[in-house]
């Protein structure tokens, strides 16, 4: 399970190598069908002139789709440097490196380093990262509308999967590992920030849930 990555070792998984192999299938592929459910859920609620905040977005297909669809600018966050090259030559190639700015940075541990963005996305990302209530939280906290976010689904296949890779990872003597986070804590962190999470209710590994923000009315912004 792919996604983002921690700078304590965490660049020994995520090698440029890998970085190519994204950036080559989606020259050659476009989406891969997750990628593609999160950008229709975000299209779904309305990204005419939206600003992005991905999070761990890797080479940046992703948000680059967003943007062919209507998003007006993307902010890209990553904890090491090893996408970048890719990501570069992908936008140069849509001529949109105009509109993105990408960071090296970990918004659990410096939330205020970047600005709020309408729509923040987390594609295979929390999984990745031991400290959910941080990362979601500080993920949550940056959003003025909306957060789409995927995680996989709890249960005997996918927790076997989990384990199977932190043992391979273990083995090659590399330190990242892959998290299960409880999804009843996931939907507790969007609600504990103001966000109402609505879970997509349909199978596979990956669970994926968008969580909306419900607008200040001219009353309550009094």
């Amino acid at each position: 399970m792919t996604g983002c990555c921690d700078p304590r070792g965490y660049d020994a998984t995520f090698t440029p190598k890998f970085a190519h192999r994204l950036a080559r299938r989606y020259r050659r592929r476009g989406l891969d069908r997750l990628s593609a459910r999160v950008v229709q859920r975000c299209v779904d609620h309305g990204i005419e002139g939206a600003s992005i905040l991905e999070i761990g977005g890797g080479v940046g297909s992703l948000h680059l789709e967003l943007l062919r669809r209507g998003a007006a600018t993307a902010t890209n966050l990553e904890l090491v440097g090893t996408y970048e090259q890719d990501a570069a030559e992908l936008l140069a190639e849509a001529r949109l490196t105009g509109r993105v700015q990408r960071r090296l940075l970990d918004l659990a541990t410096d939330p205020t380093a970047v600005e709020p963005a309408d729509v923040v996305v987390l594609n295979r990302v929390v999984c990745c990262y031991p400290d959910l209530a941080g990362l979601l939280g500080a993920a949550a906290g940056r959003a003025r509308r909306l957060v789409v976010l995927t995680y996989p689904r709890p249960n005997v296949l996918t927790r076997a999967i989990l384990v199977v890779e932190n043992a391979v990872e273990a083995l090659f003597g590399r330190t990242y590992r892959a998290f299960a986070h409880p999804p009843e804590e996931i939907l507790a962190v969007l609600r504990a920030h103001g966000l109402e999470p609505a879970p997509d209710r349909r199978g596979g590994l990956w669970c994926l849930v968008s969580a909306t923000r419900a607008p200040v009315t001219g009353a309550a912004a009094a």
